[in-house]
């Protein structure tokens, strides 16, 4: 049984489920989504289900959240991932997305990250949610400032390239209320 946990006017989102595996390779195979990630474009379906099983699966049986499927309703489609994750090695919970180009400029992401914030904080009761960005990637970082992140350091993430962290507090995010 699938269960929404976040619908929109726009667009669902739910658990990434192992038939979801060609969407994952459609928005994971172009390169343009892929351009400011630091992750591999995909090649295979078969990838995509590994992502699906070794790192979604896993994250919502271990941290009971991680990223979603989000659904655009009007063409009930999978258009691309968003949600949080939770990185053990910072003990620390990052929001992120990605969608098809073709979704892009149309308010998705944000109407979205809106929501997830709302989630992070109402029910899984989070105390701070980290947005990590590369610095070209002013699309992304625009987002998280829409959503109420706030800049607080440039330093390095996973790689030899410096990112921008973002990041919203509890308090903050009940404040701004």
């Amino acid at each position: 049984m699938v269960i929404n946990l976040i619908e929109t006017d726009r667009v669902i989102l739910r658990k990434f489920q192992m038939e979801d595996a060609p969407a994952i390779f459609e928005f994971g195979s172009n390169a343009e989504v892929q351009k400011y990630t630091g992750d591999v474009v995909l090649k295979s379906v078969n990838e995509a289900e590994e992502i699906i099983s070794e790192v979604l699966f896993k994250d919502y049986k271990k941290f009971g959240y991680g990223r979603w499927a989000v659904i655009y309703k009007p063409d009930n489609k999978v258009i691309g991932f968003a949600g949080l994750k939770y990185l053990p090695e910072l003990n620390e919970t990052d929001i992120g997305f990605r969608i098809l180009p073709q979704y892009w400029d149309k308010g998705i992401t944000t109407e979205v990250s809106k929501e997830i914030i709302k989630y992070g904080f109402e029910i899984l009761k989070l105390n701070r949610i980290i947005g990590i960005v590369m610095p070209k990637n002013i699309a992304s970082y625009k987002v998280l400032e829409k959503i109420g992140l706030k800049f607080y350091k440039f330093d390095y993430y996973e790689s030899t390239e410096k990112y921008n962290w973002y990041k919203i507090e509890k308090a903050d995010y009940f404040n701004q209320k």
